[in-house]
């Protein structure tokens, strides 16, 4: 089938529908019955001829099926997502100088059509990528689906049902979803109307689709086996599909690509077509396969995101709640909106300035994004000069002292206001200080949750982290009147509780909960004092002078010999320890030769195949560099993984060598 007769057979599909739509829906024929014969009679011939048959063809379409239900079905090929990124050299780097498929980022649903014998015999959507929902019997109502195709082999399509922006703007003024309110933006309606059990439903919404690749078949066709781009050509060629405007970019450079991508979003707007970014990959189908995968993606291709997506939403309500060190921190509740694939319905509203410059109040408009499509914010207030004042707190929400705002000035002309609760008994402080405590980098104490700790706390079993290492005295009321707890869950407590008492310098320092003393810190004190608690405490009672440490600013200093200030800091710090067998490392750098780590900061980004954030840092430290937090002029190193961000620009500006991890792994093998 030459495009002409593609094109033709489309048209007829479609006009005909539109006058099926005007006589029985609407009431107002445009045609007579003699015209509209003769037309049906014209696509029927053409079918025949051609031996491909649209879904919504009106010679297939006598009546819309009701299902049931939607049923699951696996994919035997996961529908996984793509590594994003919003950086053209990313996008470059990504490249490896392989030829390209640079095509629009539909914003819809994905969607996956399987033929057999030339019949379209399942659809289903991408659902959690492994597994998926059956949604066959509405491609009769979306335009773009072939029902029949001249292909007798299993043939495995993926694409994107969407609707246009021009559909959407008049459909939204009429329809509400399944809360009762306007659709939001035109993937939500499209995936909502897709999932419809009634296919009548879904044709009236004007969902259509476009495939953007083929998952199986066509390897006996020649030429095409190995070729995404002559794949996608073929099935809009000679099967009837519809076509995604891409680019098959075989030789280009930063700047060709950049141009690619402007062109596409341009073409997009120019005819309404929703996208919300560009999806880049390999063209050759065998080098993509050598890329391998992730459990969250396909390493062969990535998706350029044009800007953090922005959504309408409206406030609801704020929650204040107490954290360890007294502030307390506001959220905001807003109504659900989907941002990059994910229901967000919360985002931090950092402190009362924050708040106060963007005039919130309970029901304004606001905008929310993904900050580099990972972190909720709200972006901006649409409906300002309502600020309520009433919305803070003037007592602790958890218990009920006065609360107060605290000045700090971060410039000459910035003073950010925080709120925070003064009462050093709150049990909200009281009980995040204990999470704090037997957290994983801390204590990591397994199976004292956040609801066990709170059981524990209101029953007045512990108000000092001592407290922990004597729950055995309350061993029959935890084992015979707490519901979750018997005499397996309690050995299987108490276990760890004494599997923490074999602990290291850094575990111990960061359980105290010094401000701004992390991991990273914790790491730098170890490695000044040789692991050494008593040579620490010995240092900060004699005035010593931590600015000096790399990464210590005077802050940080102040914060140690302000903490330990405190009488009650000091006598946890001095009593806990009698309670441990705290591990002293020492001087554990490795002396070889050839240790090209040796002393050296070293800086991760992105993330990692082999490693967690935690296990590569404990590499790092183990080959007798300093694992770093912040790319500066004195990192030596940058171990760069998938999605690296700031870190990575900063790292070429200050001139940092930048291993992949692969290359950090075989630096590490050649040490002896």
């Amino acid at each position: 089938m030459n495009t002409s007769a593609k094109e033709t057979l489309q048209m007829l599909t479609e006009r005909l529908n539109r006058y099926r739509n005007e006589y029985y829906n609407l009431n107002a024929p445009t045609v007579s019955d003699e015209v509209y014969d003769r037309l049906f009679d014209e696509l029927v011939d053409r079918e025949e001829r051609t031996g491909c048959v649209m879904s919504n063809s009106p010679t297939q379409t006598v009546g819309y099926v009701v299902a049931d239900g939607l049923e699951k079905t696996r994919h035997d090929i996961p529908l996984l997502s793509l590594q994003k990124t919003k950086s053209v050299d990313e996008v470059t780097r990504f490249a490896k100088g392989q030829p390209l498929l640079v095509m629009q980022k539909l914003d819809g649903l994905t969607v996956k059509l399987e033929y057999e014998n030339g019949i379209l015999i399942r659809a289903s959507t991408r659902g959690n990528g492994n597994e998926g929902e059956i949604i066959t019997h509405n491609m009769s109502a979306v335009a773009g689906v072939p029902a029949q195709i001249p292909y007798r082999n299993r043939l495995v399509v993926v694409g994107e049902a969407y609707i246009l922006n021009s559909d959407f703007a008049r459909l939204k003024e009429t329809l509400l979803d399944s809360s009762g309110k306007p659709y939001k933006n035109a993937r939500n309606l499209a995936a909502g109307s897709i999932r419809c059990l009634d296919a009548e439903t879904c044709a009236k919404r004007c969902v259509r689709f476009t495939p953007f690749g083929v998952l199986e078949g066509l390897d006996e066709v020649r030429n095409l086996s190995d070729n995404k781009y002559a794949k996608i050509h073929h099935i809009h060629y000679y099967f009837g599909f519809s076509f995604c405007d891409l680019f098959l970019m075989e030789r280009y450079t930063t700047d060709d690509l950049e141009s690619a991508l402007i062109e596409l979003r341009e073409m997009a707007d120019d005819k309404g077509i929703p996208i919300d970014g560009i999806v880049v990959t390999y063209a050759d189908i065998s080098f993509s396969r050598e890329q391998g995968r992730t459990g969250h993606h396909f390493k062969d291709g990535i998706a350029y995101k044009f800007e953090d997506e922005l959504c309408e939403s409206v406030l609801n309500g704020i929650v204040w709640t107490p954290t360890r060190t007294g502030e307390i921190s506001p959220v905001a509740l807003f109504d659900t909106v989907e941002l990059d694939g994910c229901d967000v319905s919360r985002a931090s509203l950092h402190n009362l300035t924050f708040i106060k410059e963007l005039e919130l109040h309970i029901g304004c408009r606001i905008l929310v994004s993904k900050r580099n499509m990972i972190i909720p914010h709200i972006e901006d207030n649409l409906d300002r000069g309502a600020y309520e004042s009433e919305m803070v707190p003037v007592y602790c929400p958890c218990c009920g002292s006065p609360t107060r705002i605290h000045e700090s000035r971060q410039d000459k002309n910035k003073i950010t206001e925080t709120l925070y609760c003064d009462n050093p008994d709150c049990a909200m402080q009281r009980l995040r200080q204990f999470v704090h405590f037997v957290s994983k980098k801390a204590m990591d104490i397994e199976g004292l949750s956040e609801a066990t700790l709170e059981k524990f706390i209101g029953r007045g079993w512990l108000s000092t982290f001592m407290d922990i290492y004597g729950l055995d005295r309350h061993e029959w009321e935890i084992c015979n009147d707490m519901d979750g707890f018997g005499k397996k869950s309690w050995l299987r407590l108490w276990d760890a509780i004494q599997r923490s008492r074999d602990t290291t310098f850094e575990r111990y320092l960061i359980s105290m909960d010094i401000p701004m003393v992390g991991r990273t810190a914790s790491r730098e004190l170890s490695r000044q004092f040789a692991g050494s608690l008593d040579a620490f405490e010995s240092a900060v009672d004699s005035g010593y002078d931590f600015t000096q440490l790399t990464d210590f600013g005077e802050v940080l200093h102040r914060n140690i010999h302000d903490w330990f200030r405190i009488e009650e800091n000091r006598n946890l710090w001095e009593e806990l320890q009698k309670m441990m067998n705290i591990e002293n490392k020492g001087n554990t750098i490795p002396e070889a030769a050839n240790n090209p780590f040796s002393g050296l900061t070293i800086v991760v980004t992105g993330k990692l195949e082999l490693f967690t954030r935690n296990s590569i840092n404990a590499k790092i430290e183990e080959l007798g560099a300093r694992a770093g937090s912040a790319v500066s002029k004195n990192t030596d190193y940058l171990i760069c993984g998938e999605n690296a961000g700031s870190k990575l620009d900063k790292a070429r500006q200050f001139g940092v060598t930048i291993l992949s991890e692969q290359q950090f792994l075989e630096m590490a093998e050649q040490i002896a």
